[in-house]
């Protein structure tokens, strides 16, 4: 029998060290350029960096200090300003933002009461503290966010302000371009993981056909062909709505994708440099990449499928947390964290592979698949609808796997992020699949 002192200890230390990561990246985003770019709005899409930090403070005072510990408000007169669905990310350099000094202050005196509330739970009692979830919650809310400011770091012009060593180089890839996944039933989601989300639970069974799925991501020098081909002039690729939107945003590239003379240059954090050919293409939306599989006689992989890739070990009939099992993410199974400011070369992290050989399934690039963003068969809201249940519908795109820029508390074998077909400023990417003949 498990000492309940001893699984408490260990979900404090698991808890603390989440805590300070992501706040050790939240430093690094927002003190790396001055006040003038943590305040101004560098894209209609993306939040001003100082309302970011400060709606992360405000989010850990809100569900730690007050939903945990039953304390008073420090600043209940700013948390309108900082509700995300009360003011669309467009409004909100309007808003009376808090300047930056004060933002930061304001974090970190609720991070200090935040350790302390942490120090003295018991992990009991409530749906919300066991195995502490809120912290989970709240460490996974703000790495979420450091990918935010990443993203808009991206999209700031000026000066290079983050810097981070290159992936380690690896041989091209010369593997199978495929794999093929068993049909049959597996378990999706989870009812154990203990800082889930909302949206990944309850487990279930699900069945899938057999079907074929691309070894890795598909690569620039891949899409290049595509663009090369015609591909963003030909409207047998693009479903009508897809076709309307390239005609209207005048699409002829992945974003950030520039081209000079015969070869591709892509801005990557204020650098101009040459699309490497061997990596993950990124920053394409998901008519971008429903349009390429058309093209390459495929199709995107349904949420279902990718999952089964993902988890599925056939040897044991069992669903583990990640590809490789269910050790926690380190250095030589994928590339998460910001370690580096790019995707990996296409076929690196070979201890990272799933059973059936599938690489690269965690990092790198988000990637896109076929499926609406809908709730699983028995789904409860908790600890908040806003979370989830208010996305759920036909508008918005399912995303699975994680990218560089995802820290490995925000991204598992379960988890599920979406956004609008339309958005390419986020790190996504993609894989095809397709269906086996008489399956």
């Amino acid at each position: 029998m498990t000492d309940p002192a001893l699984d408490a200890g260990t979900t404090r230390e698991r808890a603390v060290a989440s805590l300070v990561t992501a706040r050790d990246r939240t430093t690094l985003l927002t003190s790396c350029v001055d006040g003038p770019d943590l305040t101004a709005q560098h894209s209609p899409l993306m939040s001003p960096l100082v309302w970011d930090l400060a709606h992360i403070g405000n989010q850990e005072e809100q569900w730690l200090l007050r939903a945990v510990a039953g304390q008073e408000a420090l600043r209940p007169e700013i948390d309108s300003i900082y509700d995300a669905f009360e003011h669309p990310r467009a409004e909100r350099p309007r808003l009376p933002l808090l300047p930056p000094e004060e933002a930061r202050r304001y974090a970190a005196e609720v991070r200090a009461r935040a350790l302390d509330v942490l120090d003295r739970a018991a992990f009991t009692g409530t749906r919300l503290t066991e195995a502490g979830f809120a912290f989970g919650m709240i460490a996974q809310h703000e790495q979420q966010h450091d990918e935010t400011m990443l993203i808009t770091h991206q999209l700031r012009r000026g000066p290079q302000a983050l810097t981070a060593p290159d992936p380690e180089p690896v041989p091209l890839f010369t593997g199978p371009s495929e794999v093929l996944v068993p049909g049959g039933p597996f378990t999706m989601g989870t009812s154990t993981e203990p800082w889930a989300l909302d949206n990944e639970r309850p487990a279930h069974r699900r069945e899938v056909a057999a079907f074929r799925i691309d070894t890795t991501p598909v690569t620039n020098g891949a899409y290049q062909a595509f663009i090369e081909d015609g591909g963003y002039d030909d409207p047998r690729w693009w479903t009508a709505e897809g076709w309307a939107h390239v005609r209207r945003a005048g699409l002829t590239a992945p974003l950030f994708w520039q081209r000079d003379g015969r070869q591709w240059l892509r801005r990557r954090f204020g650098v101009t440099e040459v699309v490497p050919p061997d990596e993950p293409v990124l920053h394409v939306c998901w008519y971008e990449a429903d349009a390429y599989a058309r093209w390459a006689g495929r199709r995107l992989p349904t949420e279902a499928e990718w999952e089964k890739a993902a988890r599925h070990d056939p040897a044991g009939d069992r669903s583990t947390r990640y590809p490789w099992g269910d050790a926690e993410p380190g250095p030589e199974h994928a590339n998460l964290g910001q370690r580096h400011l790019r995707p990996a070369p296409a076929g690196s992290y070979p201890a990272g592979a799933s059973p059936l050989g599938v690489r690269q399934l965690i990092g790198d690039v988000w990637e896109w698949t076929a499926d609406d963003f809908l709730p699983y068969p028995g789904f409860r809201a908790f600890p908040y609808r806003e979370y989830s249940e208010v996305f759920f519908g036909p508008e918005y795109k399912v995303l699975r796997g994680g990218s560089f820029a995802v820290d490995p508390v925000a991204c598992r074998g379960t988890f599920r992020n979406w956004d609008l077909p339309v958005r390419r400023q986020i790190f996504s990417g993609f894989r095809t699949a397709r269906s086996v003949e008489g399956a």
